[in-house]
């Protein structure tokens, strides 16, 4: 439930907070006072879109904090805690919205989006105004509430529904995968042909790029590589060479090795000098034959990198790339090759699919038969309750045809629309042509105190849904919102005194100019200011009989209330 609403410089609003409780929170006031201005930032801080006008004249931004009570939301703590946002039992919900048309979104502190707003708060809050008549009104809504009343079955079916279109979704991707008709198709094995031979007539190979720049370094260098390592072969075995050097230094130690053991360990030494320049020097003659190039081989290397560098080009930006490349060609060229057979075994495997999804969909279409029986029942028992007993209330389903492709509807394929009669002796007719305002006032009424009872949201907001009702209707109208306010907290905008002698809590919502500038204030009116606003409402200021009416009312909505 919403505990409390703080505004700044909303509309008419410089600066108020509103506490609300549990039960039904009425608010009234004059016409033009502000009471819409309530409901417009109760909207803002759930996620309604932002508009300039909303900002107080001569201000340059406005906010709305809201707190709610968590306490018995689990599904909205599990959205939080999958945004990452700490879910405690109250959440605090700031929005700010500047006069440059900037935003600003903290939800316990952290940063949202308007989209991660709205996921949040329509678990929370259900708002129905004089506009939500109309949404009432389409049949796409119309099967939304009728879902709701259904409740847990139709959510199993629809999540059967939505794992099988996955499916075939991923199976259309397959078929799409084969190509368009027989000449296109025709046309992609050829080129797909193509590419195969070329790569595989390449005859490349796992390191093949690298070894070729390298072999192409030495060709390019040969004649430093030739003088650089000749003059190694002469420094270590030419005249003077180093072989000899360290040969004549192991004949002048030969002498003197019986004299210590450690002039022993150096003549070792230095044979071990003599091997390795030996081994070094056979490795330099072996590198010459590395030098020992033709023009013909410089062109074949030139032919091949540039080969290799064409097919990088065409197929991958490497050689691992082009086999990836390759393998996946070979497999789509062997699906259009075999096309017939393929085809045949996905199409098959579609028209399973399609079968279970139809199945799903005669279920689901049963489920929802079977709740509007008793969804109508329960209708033209309110409606009977308001005042309207003559009224037929009915729900006609439109035949169900396969689904053979796109777009797989994922709410079924039910086509449903709320049929409606107010006079005794006329048949009904669909609710959008034949309903008027006051009739669809009741009406929607109706459908809220029904359906309250199989959701879970935490407040229902009505705002003015009363207009054009008054004398006895207005009391079966404030026992309606007394009843739903049992379980669920109600803030209902009023100007009928019966339902503002049945709430919990009043609030006031007046006008007063100061200054030369035009306030809204909001208060929380006690029981003798209540009093006197009910006086207000029924048009009998300054009259004792309307003072007394008044308490007669507020005595009468507390014993229905006692009674439920």
């Amino acid at each position: 439930m919403i505990k409390s609403l703080e505004l700044k410089n909303i509309a008419l609003v410089e600066n108020a907070n509103i506490d609300f409780s549990l039960g039904l929170n009425v608010l009234s006031g004059e016409t033009g006072a502000g009471k819409s201005v309530v409901i417009d930032a109760i909207n803002f801080a759930l996620g309604a879109k932002a508009d300039k006008s909303m900002i107080r004249f001569g201000a340059t931004e406005c906010s709305v904090t809201a707190v709610f009570d968590l306490t018995d939301c689990p599904e909205a703590r599990s959205v939080l805690e999958s945004f990452g946002t700490e879910a405690d039992d109250e959440l605090i919900v700031y929005r700010k919205f500047t006069a440059d048309a900037k935003g600003f979104i903290r939800v316990n502190g952290e940063p949202y989006t308007v989209a991660m707003l709205k996921k949040v708060t329509s678990l929370l809050v259900d708002v129905h105004g004089q506009s939500d008549h109309y949404s009432l009104l389409k049949p796409l809504e119309q099967l939304k509430v009728l879902d709701r009343f259904c409740d847990s079955g139709i959510i199993t079916l629809k999540n059967e529904i939505s794992t099988i279109i996955k499916q075939l979704k991923e199976v259309d991707e397959i078929i799409s995968g084969f190509g368009g008709n027989e000449s296109e198709r025709a046309i992609r094995a050829d080129v797909l042909k193509f590419q195969i031979n070329e790569i595989k007539s390449a005859e490349l190979k796992e390191g093949e790029e690298e070894e070729l720049l390298v072999k192409r370094k030495k060709i390019q260098n040969a004649e430093k590589l030739k003088e650089a390592f000749s003059g190694v072969k002469s420094s270590l075995d030419g005249e003077e060479c180093a072989l000899d050097l360290v040969n004549e230094a192991i004949r002048s130690l030969s002498p003197i090795l019986s004299v210590d053991d450690k002039y022993y360990s150096l003549s070792e030494r230095l044979k071990s000098v003599v091997a390795e320049l030996s081994d070094v020097s056979d490795t330099v003659e072996d590198y010459f034959s590395d030098f020992d190039f033709d023009e013909n081989e410089a062109d074949e290397v030139e032919d091949r990198i540039d080969k290799i560098k064409v097919l990088k080009k065409k197929y991958g930006f490497s050689v691992d790339e082009i086999f990836k490349f390759l393998e996946n060609a070979e497999n789509e060229y062997e699906k259009l090759v075999n096309f017939d057979a393929e085809f045949e075994k996905i199409s098959l495997e579609k028209e399973k699919l399609l079968d279970r999804l139809n199945d799903v969909y005669k279920k689901l279409s049963a489920l929802r038969r079977k709740g509007a029986e008793d969804f109508c029942l329960k209708v033209r028992k309110e409606l009977l309750e308001l005042g309207m007993k003559n009224s037929q209330f009915e729900i006609g389903f439109g035949d169900l045809s396969r689904i053979t492709d796109l777009p797989y509807p994922q709410n079924g394929n039910d086509e449903i629309e709320f049929l409606f009669s107010a006079n005794l002796g006329e048949p009904v007719k669909p609710l959008s042509k034949i309903i008027s305002g006051g009739e669809m006032s009741r009406f929607m009424l109706a459908v809220k105190a029904i359906i309250s009872e199989y959701q879970e949201i935490g407040t229902y907001i009505f705002d003015e849904i009363d207009v054009g009702l008054g004398g006895n209707t207005g009391w079966i109208v404030s026992e309606k919102f007394a009843k739903i306010a049992k379980n669920t907290q109600v803030i209902a905008i009023s100007h009928l005194p019966q339902i503002c002698a049945a709430a919990d809590v009043s609030i006031m919502i007046s006008k007063n100019e100061i200054n030369g500038k035009t306030f809204s204030s909001i208060a929380r009116l006690d029981d003798s200011k209540r009093l006197t606003e009910i006086v207000r409402l029924i048009g009998g200021e300054d009259s004792k009989t309307a003072e007394k009416l008044a308490v007669e009312m507020v005595d009468r909505a507390r014993k229905f209330k006692a009674n439920i």
